[in-house]
């Protein structure tokens, strides 16, 4: 009986190559038809020497929808039994249209994304918040602290506080549109209402039900039309007729 070693064996599937091609064809032929897959594999682009001598050829596919991608067909041969096949895939290539790499879930949301009836876990080493006990530099903060087992369990860490500021001060600052084209600013309205704690020198909530913010964190320094100041400018109370 003769013996097939690994450097002949990965010859004998290199050599293979109409074997691997039928191979491809017949596995084209179950999702296109017998009648189109012969077309579906177009011309031989080489072969790969894998692990253990098994020899993967690859073929450039001719199906719509799959520019760039090629059918790949792995052959083994071994002790005095002929090439068999292993594997037939498609693959993308260098120049595949191939769909953007997965990301998890709470990497891909965005703010605004949440819906009625959506659930969003908050990851347990989230730096934004803190446990309650937790000794804080906000005077809000620690009335809550106090209430082990009947308050909030969790609380905003000094960081969380950081990010929600920084991200009001972008929507509703004084470096917006609006704040630029205003008379004054939220700091000096009367529907201004000042948030507690540590935010409260630098942030509140509009309570203008006529204004694009209301029930909306803005800042001291952001400024809109219906500022509660605002006065509208009477006319002289003489006719022009009698001007005249």
């Amino acid at each position: 009986m003769s013996t097939i070693t690994a450097g002949t064996a990965a010859d004998a599937a290199s050599a293979a190559v109409e074997r691997a091609r039928a191979a491809a064809v017949e596995e084209a032929a179950e999702d296109l038809g017998a009648e189109a897959a012969e077309a579906a594999v177009g011309a031989h682009l080489g072969s790969v020497v894998e692990e253990g001598g098994a020899v993967t050829h690859h073929f450039a596919a001719e199906v719509a929808g799959y520019r760039g991608w090629r059918w790949s067909v792995t052959l083994a041969a071994v002790e005095a039994a002929p090439v068999t096949v292993s594997e037939v895939v498609l693959l993308p290539g260098d120049e595949a249209l191939v769909g953007p790499s997965w990301v998890p879930w709470q990497e891909r949301i965005r703010p605004g994304d949440l819906g009625p009836g959506d659930l969003l876990p908050v990851d347990p080493d989230d730096t934004r918040l803190v446990p309650a006990y937790v000794e804080s530099d906000d005077p809000a903060v620690e009335e809550v602290a106090v209430e082990i087992g009947l308050g909030r369990t969790r609380v905003l860490s000094r960081e969380g506080r950081i990010d929600a500021a920084a991200r009001w001060q972008d929507a509703h600052g004084p470096d917006t549109d609006m704040a630029r084209a205003a008379s004054d600013v939220c700091g000096t309205c009367g529907f201004f209402v000042p948030l507690a704690g540590s935010l409260r020198a630098g942030f509140g909530v509009c309570a203008n039900e006529y204004a694009t913010t209301d029930g909306t964190a803005v800042s001291v320094e952001f400024g809109c039309g219906a500022h509660s100041e605002i006065e509208v400018k009477v006319g002289s109370p003489v006719h022009v007729a009698a001007l005249v």
